[in-house]
This record gives structure tokens, C-alpha cells and sequence, in this order.
């Protein structure tokens, strides 16, 4: 029974997402979320009784998704940087849609939204900036990531070619420079 209950939330949350991603925050009401979630009102009312509450859910799923993203970034035997920018391609991943939904509702203004994305801004900042010991290095290395990952996912979307090896790779290349001039003008400072 405990998995049909987290199965049948999981589907809400998807549901909440895609709604918010394909047709806009005004089209994600409660209805709309439980006909595509294929559950009753009163399904989705056992699991989110209000839209503030599917708000919080998303909010932390995001997080949660978040965390693993840091873990793995903290882990990634070519450090922080490379791997933040390397994975700044949209990939349609459970990231990116929990991302582009809360994204959707930061832009209207939404307080829940804008709080959790300030939260995990900071987040990704600050393992950035835990390896390369600046936060002036840290934020251009994440402005390098969050300008591709705004341009995969805002202007050409999955429908695109993915960026080319060597073309990655040159943008690797700028961020050992970055990370390397940033060191030795630490050193310097």
C-alpha cells in the first residue's frame, strides 16, 4: 500500500511539473493536475491538500535533487567546476523538469519559488566555491554553467544537437583557466 501512496504522489508531482512546464502556472490547477495524474480530487487532496502544498512539494523534490547533484559534484574526480559546467546541458532529467517547473513559477512571482531558487543557488555556489576558495571564481565558473544551461534549455530545448565534444571540451579548457588564474591570484592576494 505504501508504494501505490508514494507512487500515486511521485505521479502528482509529475503531473504538477509537466502542467507547469507545457502550459503555465494558471493552467496547473488542482483539477487539471489530478485529470493528467490520473487520481481522483480527493486522491490528489489525501496527498496535497492545496496548490501552495504541491508548490512545497516540487519545492522539495527540487532540493532533494539538489543534494544528490552536490554529492555528486563534490565526488566527481574532476573536481566541482568541471563538473557543474559539464553537466549544464538541459537532458530533459528529473533536475531539469523540477528545475523548469519551479522556474516557471519564480517567474510569477510565486514566494515558495523564488525562495527555493535563492536556496539552491547558494547551494551550487557554495561547493563551488568550497573547491576553488573565491567566490568571485565560483560565480564565473556557475554564470559559464547556469549561461549554457539557459540556453539549452530556454532557446533550443531537447529538440537540439547536443553540444559536440570538442566544442564541451573547449569550454572545459576556459574553466581550468578560470579556476587556474583564480588560484594564483589568490596566492598573489
Amino acid at each position: 500500500m505504501m508504494n501505490v501512496m508514494a507512487t500515486a504522489r511521485e505521479r502528482i508531482l509529475d503531473s504538477f511539473e509537466h502542467i507547469l512546464i507545457s502550459e503555465g502556472e494558471r493552467s496547473a490547477t488542482m483539477e487539471s493536475v489530478a485529470a493528467a495524474a490520473d487520481v481522483s480530487k480527493g486522491g490528489l487532496l489525501y496527498h496535497f491538500r492545496s496548490k501552495e502544498a504541491l508548490v512545497d512539494g516540487l519545492a522539495d523534490r527540487l532540493v532533494g535533487l539538489v543534494a544528490r547533484d552536490r554529492e555528486a559534484m563534490a565526488a566527481d574526480p574532476e573536481g566541482p567546476a568541471r563538473y557543474y559546467v559539464r553537466t549544464s546541458m538541459y537532458e530533459n532529467s528529473p533536475l531539469d523538469r523540477a528545475l523548469i517547473a519551479m522556474a516557471r513559477l519564480a517567474q510569477q512571482g510565486h514566494a515558495k519559488a523564488q525562495a527555493t531558487f535563492t536556496l539552491i543557488q547558494e547551494q551550487w555556489l557554495g561547493a563551488l566555491e568550497a573547491e576553488l576558495g573565491s567566490r568571485g571564481v565560483a560565480r564565473a565558473v556557475k554564470l559559464l554553467g547556469d549561461g549554457l544551461y539557459y540556453d539549452a534549455a530556454f532557446f533550443a530545448g531537447a529538440s537540439s544537437e547536443k553540444q559536440s565534444g570538442e566544442e564541451l571540451q573547449d569550454v572545459l579548457a576556459i574553466v581550468d583557466l578560470i579556476v587556474r588564474e583564480g588560484a594564483q591570484a589568490q596566492r598573489k592576494g
